[in-house]
């Protein structure tokens, strides 16, 4: 039987085995802290930081999704200081990228009343579409960098490492090595990572060209051209 550990989160008392993160042993007793890059699939990393918590005695904000509970911890998720630190980051990612497909960071938004003036005037990352695969379009204009994709393609499921990070700073982006096309990655377009965006930056190809307004009959005839192409492609 593993240790139990008690502690407190918003008043509440919960006894969860060790080794709980704090986001589990929140939902443990019905307690939801939001968050946008964790997925229960992939390996939690801290990278957005929506779901910070306030740990009493401690000088920073704690990531829920990797931070540990210890022994009579007292954790508080919905402090002024929290919803300042989330409020900001969701002003940020607004001005910074299109979230138009992302209908859980449009909820958290109207939740913590973002508003649009903040940060006025910012860069947006606005590439343009990669379509360069039958299967599906990478939309950078529209990502957070929550590493999801990258996770699966890797270690967490998949093990191909076709996509990884590039670049640095705010200049930093999906990509495939040396920024190969897809076809010629190590891509095996088993879709995994289109199933983990959270933004639309990975949408599948037909889905896509139908929002575009095209034709059942023009999609077919689109994606068919394609896979032919990819099958030349890897005859190179």
């Amino acid at each position: 039987m593993p240790n139990m550990i008690t502690l407190t989160i918003d008043d509440y008392e919960a006894t969860v085995p060790e080794g709980t993160t704090i986001m589990k042993a929140a939902e443990a007793i019905g307690i939801k802290i939001p968050t946008i890059c964790f997925h229960d699939y992939c390996t939690a990393n801290a990278l957005c930081r929506i779901c910070v918590v306030e740990v009493e005695g401690a000088r920073m904000l704690t990531p829920a999704c990797v931070g540990q509970i210890s022994q009579g911890m007292k954790v508080h998720t919905t402090s002024d200081r929290i919803v300042r630190a989330r409020r900001t980051i969701l002003e940020m990612l607004q001005a910074s990228v299109d979230l138009s497909d992302s209908a859980d960071i449009l909820q958290l938004m109207d939740e913590y009343q973002v508003g649009k003036q903040r940060f006025e005037g910012s860069v947006r990352r606005d590439p343009e579409v990669t379509d360069d695969n039958p299967m599906y379009i990478r939309d950078y204009a529209k990502c957070i960098l929550c590493w999801r994709c990258v996770q699966v393609c890797a270690t967490d499921a998949q093990f191909t490492y076709a996509i990884n990070f590039s670049g640095r700073g705010y200049d930093t982006q999906i990509s495939t090595f040396f920024d190969l096309p897809m076809p010629l990655s190590t891509c095996v377009f088993c879709g995994q990572c289109v199933g983990v965006c959270p933004t639309g930056a990975l949408k599948p190809k037909r889905q896509w060209l139908l929002e575009l307004g095209r034709s059942p009959d023009e999609i077919m005839s689109l994606t068919r051209t394609e896979r032919q192409s990819r099958r030349s492609a890897a005859r190179v």
